[in-house]
């Protein structure tokens, strides 16, 4: 995870600090991009302990088009609660965008599929989450936002844009989990996990968030674990079906939510 690290270092050392929409304060760089190598081992991060169950669920609830904190795997991860209306709603944020475009039915994931099947070679093998016209019904608009694949020699590529990363906490978990759809993406079109691409817009460390980076930095990366992903159909995953070995860690850093 040194393409991490450098990153967190880039903005500590380079970035300047600004507003931001919730008050807090941070410091940020636009526009960077890093490359994750999962032939390499799965990138989840080493040098803190990153919650890997709930990048499992979160993923999961994207895919099944869920939107609803009260579904059952979101249950079990608190991420979106600070977001949703007291229904537990949060409009037609990622999984409904994914799944069921705009509400007109159109699944965007397994289109991609599809594609990787049929017609690896296109150029046009994205998935997006920004609906401009669905935007004002978000409770919160989507930070990554847009990511495409790539078929070459049997490898199985992806690039995703994202135009707010909170590096410290939000980043190592967007990581993780484009690193597992990716995976999940690859088993089932038979092609192998292969480089994950993340260009980030604004790239920011919250104020409050850089004694714990700073600590982090000075703890030596580990080795990465393996990920091990049950052959099944894509769509029948289930979140028992998803494992992570020999995942040997750093302690537990505590970042705050800005909201």
């Amino acid at each position: 995870m040194k393409a991490y690290l450098d990153l967190v270092r880039d903005i500590l050392e380079n970035g300047e600090d600004r507003e931001d929409r919730t008050g807090v304060g941070t410091r940020s760089i636009f526009g960077t991009q890093t490359k994750y190598d999962l032939r390499e081992g799965f990138p989840l991060l080493t040098t803190k302990k990153v919650l890997f169950t709930g990048i499992v669920r979160e993923l999961l609830w994207f895919l099944r088009g869920s939107t609803n904190i009260h579904d059952d795997l979101a249950e079990h991860t608190p991420i979106w609660n600070a977001w949703a209306d007291d229904n537990g709603d949060l409009g037609p944020i990622y999984g409904h965008q994914w799944r069921n475009w705009g509400g007109l039915g159109i699944d965007q994931i397994q289109s991609a599929i599809d594609q990787i099947k049929n017609n690896p070679e296109s150029r046009r093998i994205l998935v997006s989450a920004w609906n401009v016209a669905d935007l004002p019904d978000m409770k919160l608009p989507p930070c990554h936002l847009l990511f495409q694949f790539y078929v070459l020699n049997g490898r199985l590529d992806c690039q995703l844009y994202q135009r707010s990363a909170d590096v410290a906490l939000g980043v190592p978990f967007n990581i993780a989990s484009y690193a597992l759809l990716m995976t999940m993406v690859a088993q089932e079109c038979g092609l192998e996990p292969g480089i994950f691409t993340h260009t980030l817009g604004d790239a920011h460390l919250y104020l409050n968030h850089l004694d714990g980076i700073r600590k982090q930095l000075e703890r030596t990366p580990g080795a990465l674990p393996q990920l091990e992903v049950a052959h099944k159909p894509w769509d029948e995953i289930q979140f028992e079906d998803i494992q992570v070995h020999n995942y040997e860690h750093a302690p537990f850093i505590k970042f705050e939510v800005a909201v």
